[in-house]
């Protein structure tokens, strides 16, 4: 029986799209332990995970914090991991390999550098969708790749019954309209008027809904729809999950919950501008579709709508 270790920091649609490569990995290594490697926002959530055997965490310190580092390595050599699957590929998992396995090829340390197609620059390779690239690296590194493609995020769900029965919850419609500070370029400005189409519509057949983040609960008045919290704080995860997995429907921005909503089976629309394509983040699947344009400022609620409809049924 080996060690094996996950390298997976984030962000949250990211921990959502690992999923599959992860169920892979646990696959093709039945009868090792499997370990991630994560950082505290997701460390007790990836307790919830059926295919690991324990989380490691990395409070992801300055690389020049040589107290910290020291640390952490020491404590990751004590495992005597046999192989390392680096799903984050990242400057500073990159970092980590230099330190632990030097000179190790992808049969010791499977990340997007060590599997890299000889005929492409790492640049390249990054602009093909992120399944794609899981997939690619994975099967690179001798795995059977039968769920990388299709991840699955519903081991990530809680029971909300109580939360249900609160806000008498049965057929609602879950609408995330917010975004980080920084990146207001993937925010859609008419989820009000959306929001009067569908009352238009079905008047009180659903109820509307938004489950804002711990720095999006003060913006919520913003939005004409019922809050849902916990004891006046933002859900937790797996509560989130479970929430979007009973909607009827999701209206997203290109966030966070959106990748949730993609890879919990969950009916829905994202909707993207011209910061990135719904094509690279791989978040289109049988259920969940992308409306793309230019300027999301210029996408009229009318047309979500009319999507909207159509998916509906």
């Amino acid at each position: 029986m080996s060690n094996i270790l996950i390298i997976k920091h984030g962000s949250l649609g990211d921990i959502a799209q690992a999923s599959g490569a992860i169920q892979d990995i646990f696959d093709f290594h039945k009868g090792d332990n499997i370990y991630l490697l994560t950082t505290k926002p997701y460390f007790n959530l990836f307790k919830k995970n059926p295919h690991l055997k324990d989380t490691i965490l990395d409070k992801r310190l300055s690389r020049f914090n040589l107290i910290y580092l020291f640390s952490l390595m020491r404590e990751l050599k004590k495992y005597k991991f046999q192989k390392v699957f680096d799903l984050q590929n990242s400057s500073r998992s990159s970092f980590y390999k230099r330190i632990l396995f030097p000179s190790a090829d992808s049969t010791i340390w499977s990340s997007s550098e060590t599997t890299l197609p000889k005929d492409q620059s790492k640049v390249e390779f990054d602009k093909k969708p992120v399944l794609d690239r899981f997939k690619h690296q994975l099967d690179t590194s001798g795995l059977i790749t039968n769920k990388t493609m299709l991840p699955d995020f519903k081991w990530a769900c809680s029971n909300i019954d109580s939360i249900k029965k609160k806000f008498g919850l049965n057929k609602y419609i879950i609408l995330f309209p917010f975004c980080s500070p920084h990146l207001q370029i993937k925010k859609w400005p008419n989820y009000n008027k959306l929001i009067n189409l569908i009352k238009i519509k079905f008047k009180d057949e659903y109820k509307i809904i938004v489950a804002p983040g711990p720095n999006e609960i003060d913006k919520t008045n913003e939005i004409n729809a019922i809050s849902i919290l916990k004891e006046n704080k933002s859900l937790d995860i797996s509560e989130l999950a479970a929430l979007i997995k009973d909607s009827s429907f999701v209206v997203a921005n290109d966030t966070g919950p959106a990748h949730m909503a993609a890879h919990l089976g969950a009916k829905g629309l994202a909707l993207f501008g011209s910061h990135t394509t719904a094509y690279k983040v791989s978040i289109e699947r049988e259920n969940f579709k992308a409306i793309q344009v230019t300027d999301l400022n210029k996408l009229s609620p009318e047309k979500v709508f009319e999507y909207f409809i159509k998916s509906l049924n």
